[in-house]
C-alpha cells in the first residue's frame, strides 16, 4: 500500500490514471479538514489524501459509485463534490427523489420498514402497469456514528467493532482491520493464525450462501429449498458455536492472531463434516437446476450486464455472476490464499440464475478449501503480542469477504488510540446495480432480484 497527500489536480490526474489502466475505486470516505480515496491499481492499493476545508473534485464521472460515497462524506464532514448535492444519512428533511414523468407512469414507495424482519431502507419505484422503469434507493437509516466511535478506542479495542459493522461479515471486518492494523505495527503473523483466519473466513462465506440459497428458493416458490437450507445453516452454526465458541465467528479474529485454535478431534470433525455437507449440496443443486418453476423465475430474470457490471464497478459475487473475474482471494491472492489456490466461480448471464450459480460452486470451493486447511495447518502459535503502533501510521486490510471485497484503512493516533479508521463494504459498489438489475422486471420479482445481491444496509450506512 502506497499513500500519498496530494492537491486538488493531483488527487483528479491520479484517479484518471487508475482509470485509464484499468483499475478502479476501492473507497473514498472523509475526516476532519480532508478527504480520502483508496484506488485499487490491480495488485496495489493507492491511498490519497486531500486536505480541504470545503468542495474537491468530483470522480464520479470515472467511478459512479463515488457519487454515494461523496455525499456520506458531505453529510459527515461538509466536504462536497459532485452535482448531487442531495442528503445521504440524515433524514429530517424530505427526500426529492428523481421523477420519472409519462402517460400512465406511477410510484409505489416501499419501506423502510418492511415485512420482514430486516434493516431499513426506502425503495421507489416507477412504474407502468407492474414494469419497472426505475428504482431509486434511499437508505442510511441504520446510520450509528461507527467512524466517530473508532477514535474513542485503542487500536486492540477497534477489532471488535469493526466486527460488528456488517455482523454476517464479522470475519472478513475484523481480518481486515487486523490486516491493517499488523501493517501500521510491521508485524508479521503466526502461519497457523493466517491460516485458522482462512477456516473461519471460508465457514463465514459457507454459511451466508447457505442461508441465500434457502431465501432464493422461497421467494421463487421452492418453500422446500428454505426448508432444507435452513437446517444446513443450522448445523453448521451449531458446529461454529461447539469448535469456536461463536455460531457467528465474532471476535474469533484479533489482532496479532486469533482467539480460537483446533484439535485434532476438531479437525476430523469439521472433515467429516465437510464432505456430509458437499453430498446434500449435490442433492440440493440438482433439484434446484431441474426445478421448472424455479428455473422459469430466476432464468433472465435480475439481468445485470457485463458491460454495465463493469460501467458501474461492481464488486465480488454479484460481478462474479456477470463474467466479471474478480476474488481478491485468487489475485493478488493475500496469505495464505496464495498457498491454497482457490478457483474463482465465474458466470456470464447476469441474472437471478447466475448468482445462485456462483453461489453454489463457491459452496464447493470453500469445502475444498477447508479442506486444504485442515490437512495442512501450520504447527506454529495462533497469536503474537503487536507492538504499539507509532502515531501516525497506517495501513489497509483488503480481505474478500462472501459479498466481495471488504476494506480498512486505519491510521493511529497518540498514545495507542486510534487516530482514523474507514470500514468500506462491497455494498457501496453493488446498491446502485441493482436499481439497474430491477429495470425492465416486474415489481413481484423484486424480492427475488433483491435477494440474489443481498446487500448490507448496516455495512454501508455506518
Amino acid at each position: 500500500m502506497k499513500r500519498l497527500t496530494v492537491d486538488a489536480a493531483g488527487w483528479r490526474s491520479a484517479a484518471v490514471e487508475t482509470a485509464r489502466e484499468g483499475g478502479r475505486l476501492g473507497a473514498l470516505w472523509g475526516s476532519e479538514r480532508a478527504v480520502h480515496a483508496l484506488l485499487v491499481q490491480h495488485a496495489e492499493l493507492l491511498w490519497l489524501t486531500l486536505q480541504t476545508a470545503d468542495s474537491y473534485p468530483d470522480l464520479s464521472d470515472l467511478f459512479p459509485a463515488a457519487a454515494r460515497m461523496q455525499r456520506a462524506a458531505a453529510d459527515l464532514y461538509g466536504v462536497r463534490a459532485g452535482a448531487d448535492t442531495r442528503g445521504w444519512l440524515r433524514h429530517d428533511a424530505p427526500y426529492p427523489f428523481v421523477r420519472v414523468e409519462g402517460e400512465g407512469v406511477h410510484e409505489i414507495p416501499v419501506g423502510p420498514v418492511h415485512a420482514g424482519i430486516i434493516e431499513p431502507g426506502h425503495f421507489r419505484f416507477s412504474v407502468v402497469g407492474e414494469r419497472v422503469l426505475r428504482l431509486e434507493e434511499r437508505l442510511g437509516y441504520k446510520h450509528k456514528g461507527i467512524e466517530k466511535r473508532f477514535e474513542e478506542m485503542s487500536l486492540e479495542e477497534g477489532v471488535r467493532l469493526a466486527g460488528r459493522v456488517s455482523g454476517d461479515s464479522t470475519v472478513a471486518f475484523a481480518w481486515a482491520y487486523s490486516m491493517a492494523l499488523e501493517q501500521a505495527c510491521g508485524a508479521p503473523v503466526p502461519p497457523r493464525a493466517l491460516w485458522l483466519r482462512a477456516l473461519l473466513l471460508e465457514r463465514e462465506r459457507v454459511a451466508n450462501h447457505l442461508g441465500d440459497l434457502g431465501s432464493l428458493g422461497n421467494d421463487g416458490g421452492l418453500a422446500f429449498g428454505l426448508a432444507q437450507f435452513s437446517r444446513l445453516k443450522e448445523d453448521w452454526l451449531r458446529t461454529s458455536a461447539r469448535l469456536f465458541g461463536h455460531r457467528y465467528l465474532m471476535d474469533r479474529v484479533v489482532p496479532g492472531g486469533v482467539d480460537c485454535d483446533l484439535l485434532r478431534t476438531g479437525i476430523d470433525e469439521l472433515l467429516g463434516e465437510a464432505d456430509a455437507l458437499e453430498a446434500e449440496l449435490r442433492s440440493m443443486r440438482a433439484i434446484y437446476y431441474d426445478h421448472p418453476g424455479l428455473q422459469d423465475r430466476c432464468i433472465n430474470c435480475g439481468v445485470l450486464a457485463p458491460r454495465t457490471a463493469a460501467a458501474l464497478g461492481v464488486v465480488g459475487l454479484a460481478a462474479r455472476a456477470s463474467g466479471i473475474a474478480m476474488d481478491a482471494r485468487v489475485f493478488p491472492g493475500f496469505a495464505p490464499y496464495g498457498e491454497l489456490q482457490p478457483k474463482l466461480a465465474c458466470h456470464r448471464n447476469g441474472d437471478v440464475a447466475s448468482r445462485i450459480v456462483v453461489r453454489f460452486e463457491e459452496l464447493f470451493e470453500s469445502l475444498g478449501l477447508a479442506r486444504r486447511i485442515l490437512g495442512g495447518l501450520p504447527a506454529a502459535e495462533t497469536k503474537i503480542l503487536l507492538p504499539q503502533a507509532a502515531q501516525g501510521s497506517c495501513g489497509v486490510g483488503w480481505i474478500e469477504g462472501w459479498r466481495g471485497e471488504v476494506f480498512v484503512a486505519l491510521e493511529a493516533g497518540a498514545g495507542g488510540r486510534v487516530g482514523r479508521c474507514h470500514p468500506h463494504d462491497p455494498s457501496w459498489q453493488n446498491w446502485p446495480a441493482l436499481e439497474h438489475a430491477v429495470i425492465g422486471n416486474i415489481v413481484p420479482d423484486f424480492p427475488l432480484i433483491n435477494k440474489s445481491f443481498n446487500l448490507s444496509y448496516a455495512g454501508v450506512d455506518l
